[in-house]
C-alpha cells in the first residue's frame, strides 16, 4: 500500500533515527577527512550538530510540525560545530521553514524543503566549493524536484532521491582534485546522506535504538512554568491527623491506603495507638477527609495548593534572574570587547595579556559550537566585541552567532590560526573606530605565515606526498609543506618553506608534548639558520601540535 505523507510523529522518528546513523557511523566518516591531522573531523562536528537538535526533538511530547520544526532548526543551529556542523544546520533551517505551516508533508513538500535546504545552505557560505556537502545537497534537491512530478508513493520516491545522492557523491573526486589525490569520497556529503539512510529506516518501520538521544535540560523559566504545572498530577498536598474512636486495625489502615491511592498520590498513613497520620496530594481535598472522618475525628489540618506553590517560586526565581540581569546590565559597559578560541595554557595566558575577555577552550581537537559562542559574546560586557576563531573551520560558526545577536555589534575577524588571531589583536588601537580597527586587523594577519608540526593519524597521499600513519607533518597555511620521521628536522623543513627575504621574525610556541630542553635546542638550531631573523619562543601548552610557529 502506497504512503503518501509523513506527520510530524513519523518526522520526528525519522530525524531521531538520521541523527543515530550518523553518530554510529561518524568515525567512518572522520577516515574520509582528507588531511590526516588529529583533529575534531566533519564526522565528529555533523554528529555533535544534529544530537544538540536531537535532543531538543527528543523533549517534545506529542509535537505539531511547527514545534518539531523549530526544535530541529533552533537545536542544530545553536550546536552547530566545524564548518560543516553550520552547513548541516543551515540545510535543517531551510527544510523546516518550508514544513513548518504543514500538517503533513506530501512529496511536493518535500521536494519545496529540500529545494529550501539547499538555497539556504549555499547563502550560508561566501565562497561555495563543488565536490562537498553542498554539492549532494544540490543532487537531493534537483532529485526531487524531477520526482515529484511524477511519484506520489514516498517509499517510491525516498529510496530514489538516496541513490542519486548516493551517484553524486561517488562524482565528488571529480570535482575536488585533493579528493581525487587522496583517494576518498566528500566526507560532508557522505554524513548528509548517512542522514538520510537513517531517517529512511525510520520510515520503513525498523527498529531504532535511541538510546543515546537523552531529551534535552534546556529550557526558559516561561517553559518551565508551564510544562511542570502539567506535570503536577494532584494539585494539593493535604495533611491530617485522625484521632480515632475505635482501634485502627491492620485492615483498616490497608483499606485507607487503597482509597487514598484511588484518588491520589504521595501517600503516608501511619498509625500510633490511638491516632493516625496522613499526608496524600490529591485533586480534591474534601474526599480524603470525608473518608477519615469515617474512623474518627480530625485535627492539625492543612491544605496547600501546589500548583500555586510552584507559580510562586517560578515568580520569584524569575524576578531573581531579572534583577541579576538588571545589575548585570548597570555594570559599565566598555567600549570594545574580545572573545579568542585557544587551548593550552601558554597560549590562553598569552591571549589574557593582550587583553582578550573571554577564552573559548577548543580549536583543532574540538570546534566549539554556536551556542559556546553565544554564551561568549554575552559574558562580554561590550558595544563591540570582536571574536578571532583562530581556525578557519570555525569562523562559519562565529559567523552564524553573531547573526543571532542583537544587543551588541559583533565582528569576527576570520583569523585561520593562533599567530593570526595574536597578530590581530596587537593591532588593535583604542583610538580608533571599530570599523578601522578591523580593516587594521584583517590588513595585519595577511603578512602572517604560519607552520604547525602534528602527527599524522592515518595513511593518505596529498599535495604530492606520500604520508604514512604517525609520521610528523609541518603544516603551512596553504597544505603540507614538509613530511619527516623526525620532529625537529620537519619543523626545520617547514621553516625554510615560509622563510624569505622579507621576513622578520619567526615566534615559536612549543606544545605539550614537547619539553623546555627540546624547544630551546630547536630555537638555537634556527637562530643559527637565519641569524638576521629575531627568534622568539614561548610555552604554547597546545596539545596534538608540536610546534605552532608564526614567520612574519
Amino acid at each position: 500500500m502506497a504512503t503518501k505523507t509523513i506527520n510530524a510523529d513519523m518526522l520526528s522518528k525519522m530525524f531521531l533515527a538520521g541523527a543515530g546513523n550518523i553518530e554510529a557511523k561518524k568515525e567512518y566518516i572522520n577516515e574520509l577527512n582528507v588531511f590526516p591531522v588529529p583533529d575534531g573531523d566533519t564526522g565528529t562536528n555533523m554528529s555533535l550538530t544534529i544530537m544538540a537538535a536531537a535532543k531538543e526533538v527528543a523533549a517534545l511530547d506529542n509535537p505539531n510540525m511547527e514545534a518539531l520544526a523549530k526544535a530541529i532548526s533552533s537545536g542544530s543551529l545553536r550546536g552547530a560545530r566545524g564548518n560543516s556542523g553550520v552547513i548541516l544546520s543551515q540545510l535543517f533551517r531551510g527544510f523546516t521553514k518550508a514544513i513548518r505551516d504543514t500538517n503533513e508533508i506530501d512529496v511536493l513538500t518535500l521536494a519545496a524543503a529540500c529545494q529550501k535546504a539547499k538555497e539556504t545552505a549555499y547563502k550560508a557560505v561566501m565562497k561555495p566549493k563543488e565536490g562537498t556537502i553542498l554539492t549532494v545537497a544540490r543532487g537531493i534537491a534537483d532529485k526531487a524536484l524531477e520526482l515529484a512530478e511524477t511519484v506520489e508513493d514516498l517509499e517510491e520516491f525516498i529510496p530514489q532521491v538516496i541513490a542519486h545522492a548516493e551517484e553524486v557523491l561517488a562524482q565528488t573526486p571529480e570535482m575536488l582534485p585533493v579528493l581525487k589525490e587522496a583517494g576518498v569520497l566528500d566526507s560532508g556529503g557522505q554524513g548528509l546522506i548517512e542522514v538520510l539512510k537513517g531517517a529512511y529506516d525510520a520510515f520503513q518501520g525498523k527498529e531504532i535504538d535511541y538510546s543515546k538521544i537523552a531529551p534535552s535540560t534546556s529550557v526558559n523559566v516561561t517553559k518551565v512554568s508551564a510544562d511542570t504545572n502539567a506535570e503536577i498530577k494532584f494539585g494539593y498536598c493535604t495533611e491530617f491527623i485522625i484521632m480515632t474512636e475505635k482501634a485502627f486495625t491492620d485492615k483498616d489502615e490497608r483499606d485507607f491506603k487503597a482509597y487514598l491511592e484511588s484518588i491520589g498520590d504521595s501517600i503516608v498513613c501511619v498509625a500510633d495507638d490511638d491516632i493516625v497520620k496522613i499526608h496524600v496530594h490529591t485533586n480534591d481535598p474534601g474526599l480524603a477527609i470525608q473518608k477519615a472522618l469515617t474512623y474518627g475525628q480530625l485535627t492539625k489540618m492543612k491544605i496547600d495548593n501546589m500548583r500555586e506553590e510552584h507559580e510562586e517560586k517560578l515568580i520569584r526565581e524569575a524576578e531573581k534572574v531579572a534583577k541579576q540581569e538588571k545589575e548585570k546590565a548597570k555594570a559599565q559597559q566598555k567600549e570594545f570587547g574580545f572573545i579568542a578560541v585557544s587551548i593550552g595554557e601558554g597560549l590562553n595566558e598569552i591571549f589574557r595579556e593582550l587583553g582578550v575577555d573571554y577564552i573559548i577552550e577548543g580549536g583543532q581537537t574540538m570546534n566549539p559550537s554556536t551556542d559556546d559562542m553565544l554564551n561568549a559574546i554575552d559574558e562580554v560586557n561590550a558595544k563591540h566585541v570582536y571574536i578571532f576563531p583562530n581556525n578557519k573551520n570555525i569562523t562559519l560558526a562565529a559567523n552564524q552567532a553573531k547573526s543571532l545577536v542583537k544587543d551588541k555589534e559583533v565582528i569576527v575577524i576570520p583569523t585561520k590560526t593562533v599567530p593570526q588571531g595574536i597578530t590581530a589583536i596587537i593591532n588593535f588601537v583604542p583610538d580608533m573606530s571599530a570599523e578601522e580597527n578591523e580593516e587594521a586587523m584583517l590588513e595585519a594577519i595577511k603578512y602572517v605565515k604560519t607552520g604547525q608540526v602534528t602527527y599524522a593519524v592515518r595513511d593518505t597521499h596529498i599535495d604530492d606526498k606520500e604520508i604514512h600513519k604517525d609520521d610528523i607533518m609541518g603544516i603551512g597555511d596553504s597544505g603540507i609543506l614538509s613530511v619527516g620521521t623526525d620532529i625537529a628536522e620537519t619543523t626545520k623543513e617547514m621553516l625554510a618553506e615560509l622563510v624569505d627575504d622579507e621576513s622578520g621574525m619567526i615566534s615559536i610556541y612549543y606544545g605539550a608534548d614537547v619539553s623546555e630542553e627540546d624547544a630551546e635546542k630547536l630555537t638555537a638550531e634556527i637562530e643559527e639558520l637565519y641569524p638576521d631573523v629575531d627568534v622568539d619562543t614561548h610555552l604554547g601548552g597546545q596539545p596534538i601540535y608540536y610546534y605552532v610557529i608564526a614567520v612574519e
